[in-house]
């Protein structure tokens, strides 16, 4: 497979899927720019060694239409600033044959959204699946889909994927342009190299004890990752709202507490396999509650109270927002002495001060693991969210930056954006 080191871009033209979909105010400035400058690496590396480049990428949700809330034309300025060179733009996707010829050596081109084109996702638009006429939508899309591939490709000598936020999706420029590159002009960006190792690091290079932390509300969204991490670790904590999903499994009582009743006999199943695999499974034993939670403002109502509950004899009216001091100090000392570690999900509302100890306890025995030689890798928006938020993101060893891509990765599933490259 060829890499970015190995490629010689010296009058070269190199398409790049980037990811930019950065968050913008009311006035269409930058927010948070830090997508942006995940992708300068690579950007840099292309311009450096006397090439030029062609940087493609969505922005939001337009479903195929054009949006100018959406446009990229907002973040020109901000690319060619971070750049350090001035970027143009191609106000049609579809139709940058001429602004691409034109591209001078050591210049950059910034393509508008690609989803703007239905074709960039390849679903059908105004078709509902039930419709008999739906999979022969579905197949005229998939060729339309092919022929936009392949006018990405032709602006280009090369293609270089580095937007691992969205390589889990078999799109027009994430995976289906590679068709038309052979494999010593198609290759894999910086970031995107180093995602890939880092999810190597914790699925096939493993160090033991190899932990891994999984948070956040529902049982049903984490299984298929937790079935495949329990044939991997020797630990697994499950904290976060999912605790009361298992607590209830056992016929305890949780009061007005997260809980999904439907997947009760998922998590007595997921009891059974860590059994089987010899998988420490650790749940929290105390919750930290509240009598009036405000989700939608992540603010504790007035005259709300807060207490600590055994997570399996939460009284009615309350809610477990927390892991308790007991749970906090458990997980701890789990963690204590991993070598490969790996956290997906907060411990409770840490965007709430009264319910951040939980998380910033995992956070924190994460970074002294890592302090101590372990390798620990960090996905999913609210993981990193919390590690920022606690001033730990440099002391952590990598915090991934694509949550369904990272989530599918470690659920064992190949990635189309990634299986374009390596064939």
């Amino acid at each position: 497979m060829m890499t970015i080191d190995q490629y010689k871009f010296a009058g070269k033209k190199a398409i790049v899927r980037v990811d930019f979909n950065v968050p913008l105010n009311e006035n269409g400035k930058i927010t948070d720019d830090t997508r942006i400058r995940g992708a300068l690496p690579t950007l840099k590396k292309i311009l450096a060694d006397g090439g030029a480049v062609i940087i493609m990428s969505h922005m939001g949700k337009p479903k195929g239409k054009v949006n100018p809330k959406m446009s990229l034309a907002q973040i020109k300025d901000a690319v060619s600033k971070a750049l350090g060179c001035p970027v143009s733009f191609a106000p049609d996707c579809a139709k940058a044959a001429d602004a691409a010829k034109a591209l001078k050596m050591g210049e950059a081109l910034l393509l508008e959204n690609l989803r703007f084109y239905p074709e960039e996702e390849g679903k059908p638009v105004g078709i509902d699946k039930a419709d008999p006429a739906y999979e022969d939508a579905k197949k005229a899309m998939k060729a339309s889909q092919k022929e936009f591939a392949k006018t990405l490709a032709s602006y280009a000598d090369c293609y270089v994927m580095d937007a691992f936020g969205t390589a889990h999706r078999k799109h027009a420029s994430t995976a289906v342009i590679a068709d038309y590159f052979d494999a010593d002009n198609k290759m894999l960006g910086y970031l995107m190299e180093k995602e890939v190792q880092a999810v190597d690091n914790v699925l096939s290079n493993i160090k033991r004890p190899f932990v891994a932390i999984m948070g956040g509300s529902k049982v049903s969204t984490k299984i298929g990752i937790i079935e495949n991490l329990l044939g991997k670790v020797d630990k697994l904590i499950l904290c976060g709202g999912m605790t009361y999903t298992f607590m209830k499994a056992h016929g305890g009582e949780i009061g007005n507490s997260i809980v999904e009743l439907d997947k009760l006999d998922v998590a007595l199943g997921v009891e059974k396999m860590a059994k089987e695999n010899g998988v420490e499974l650790i749940l929290g034993e105390d919750s930290v509650c509240c009598t009036g939670y405000d989700f939608s403002t992540f603010s504790v109502k007035p005259g709300a109270e807060i207490k600590v509950f055994p997570s399996n004899a939460i009284e009615d009216g309350w809610d477990g927002l927390d892991a308790g001091p007991v749970s906090r100090e458990k997980f701890a000392k789990a963690i204590e002495g991993a070598k490969t570690i790996l956290w997906n999900g907060p411990a409770g509302c840490f965007e709430c001060e009264e319910f951040t100890p939980g998380s910033r306890a995992v956070g924190e025995a994460v970074a002294k693991a890592t302090a101590e030689g372990a390798f620990s890798l960090i996905g999913g928006g609210d993981s990193v969210a919390c590690v920022n938020k606690f001033g730990l993101a440099d002391k952590v060893s990598y915090i991934s930056t694509g949550g369904g891509a990272l989530l599918e990765a470690i659920e064992g599933k190949v990635l189309p954006g990634v299986a374009a490259i390596k064939g």
